[in-house]
């Protein structure tokens, strides 16, 4: 039976002349099976990760069902600003001559200049949740007007807590007669959800879900935002002559900003991003490939193709949103039989993701500890903070221990009274106080928890010098 190719669907030549453009001839998996039936109006269930043809499965029928009106036809919501863009990007080129007016719509961008966009017409938007949500309410963008729409991604949507925002965009499109549904993975809030807001989908699947998961090493380290400069810097510090580094950021800005941070303390790095021209990418590519630069710092979309068999280290400064991504990223290192280990950078807000990397793809990721400094080096290269954010509990209170029992001290009131005056805080920033034996663990606000051990290292309880640390929750 001859392979399929896209020119046997009745598709308007605008869309095969571009898809030809392109190279396109034959539809991927997801691609065969979704196309027709959404073509033909059906709500769609598509389980499919990131590079196999998804955009064009949904954007070719919404391409063909979407008319040059300025009327808002159709939605795609996407769960971040760059997979907004980079879906946008890709409709529009899908759509060749068509001249359908297509807008990103996203937080973190001048919200006037996209309302101005808005306004002057548009006919199909892809954009974030909450920015769709605000366009809505300041009356920039009729919900209700709109036939179509399609969540790219909805797995992330849910983890990033976009699941009440997609509700109320639900909610307030009344003439919405078709729904496209596209994830890698279907926890069980989204199959409840299908229920309610699709009509007798049709479930495809994409024969590429398998990803070969490399034997390397894999920890993680329990570090919060403050001190991710001082376990790279820890990392860095133990590398050899014959060791290569890739530490992958989730955007652009922290990609550089991370670059000058390291550069300070001495590091010589190099970046790859989407926001460099092809000529600088290359360059970049090709000296970090014959080893001329040891450590590379990059996003996703820049690393792609992105093939180095002398990686012998990946660093995971931000978790990807994906879990595709992970497996991606530590598939860089450990090639050619050379031994590899990645380490990923895990604080208190990560922690669910972490667990669903390890939960989709059955990792082993061990937790660990940064490594310690080399024989040759006495002092850390980038100096650890105190974080507070990362101790705290949800309530901003951190728990410091004391080496001091009942013997020490007399009464949970009489320590309480001995901190708030010796350190004049208010009675609101302590919390609970518990007196063992050879041990006491007070909570403090975060916001006097300094201070409070700053006073119980100069000064004494009755008569008695208090050693403190702190705790992490």
């Amino acid at each position: 039976m001859a392979q399929q190719i896209f020119s046997d669907w009745d598709i308007p030549e605008y869309i095969l002349d571009a898809l030809a453009g392109e190279g396109w001839e034959h539809p991927t998996e997801i691609q065969r099976e979704a196309i027709p039936s959404a073509r033909d109006g059906r709500d769609i269930i598509g389980q499919a990760r990131t590079g196999s043809g998804k955009t064009a499965a949904f954007g070719i029928p919404i391409i063909e069902k979407s008319e040059k009106t300025g009327i808002p036809q159709s939605i795609i919501l996407c769960p971040t600003r760059e997979l907004a863009t980079q879906v946008c990007n890709e409709l529009q080129w899908l759509q060749g001559k068509k001249g359908l007016t297509i807008l990103p719509v996203y937080g973190g961008t001048d919200l006037e200049k996209q309302a101005k966009k808005l306004d002057a017409g548009v006919d199909i938007i892809v954009g974030t949740p909450g920015r769709v949500i605000d366009m809505t309410k300041r009356k920039h963008l009729d919900l209700a007007a709109i036939t179509l729409l399609c969540l790219d991604e909805a797995d992330r949507m849910l983890d990033m807590g976009f699941w009440p925002d997609i509700s109320w965009i639900f909610s307030n499109m009344p003439e919405r007669n078709q729904t496209l549904l596209f994830s890698a993975t279907f926890p069980q809030e989204i199959i409840d959800s299908t229920e309610e807001f699709l009509t007798n989908p049709v479930t495809v699947m994409s024969d590429d879900l398998e990803v070969e998961v490399p034997e390397i090493d894999q920890c993680w380290i329990r570090i919060g935002r403050a001190n991710k400069l001082w376990g790279v810097g820890r990392i860095l510090v133990n590398m050899n002559d014959s060791d290569q580094c890739l530490i992958f950021c989730n955007t652009k800005r922290m990609v550089e900003l991370l670059n000058d941070r390291l550069g300070k303390h001495r590091f010589s790095c190099s970046t790859l991003h989407g926001d460099m021209s092809q000529n600088k990418r290359e360059k970049v590519m090709n000296d970090f490939r014959e080893g001329g630069v040891k450590t590379l710092i990059a996003t996703d979309v820049a690393a792609r193709g992105l093939d180095v068999d002398g990686v012998t280290i990946v660093i995971n400064y931000d978790l990807p949103d994906n879990p595709e991504d992970y497996v991606h990223r530590i598939g860089r290192t450990g090639r050619m039989g050379r031994k590899g280990k990645s380490w990923s950078f895990v604080g208190r807000d990560d922690l669910r993701q972490l667990e669903r990397i390890r939960t989709t793809w059955n990792l082993n990721i061990m937790k660990a500890e940064a490594p310690k400094l080399p024989d040759h080096v006495d002092r850390d290269p980038v100096r650890p903070r105190k974080d507070w954010s990362e101790s705290s509990d949800p309530f901003g209170m951190v728990r410091i221990s004391i080496d001091a029992g009942g013997n020490t001290i007399s009464s949970s009131l009489s320590l309480s009274e001995w901190i708030i005056s010796q350190a004049k805080i208010k009675e609101l920033a302590i919390g609970e106080i518990k007196i063992n034996n050879d041990s006491t663990t007070v909570d403090i606000h975060s916001e006097s928890a300094q201070r409070v051990l700053e006073i119980m290292e100069r000064r004494e309880y009755n008569g008695n010098k208090l050693k403190a640390n702190l705790e992490n929750y």
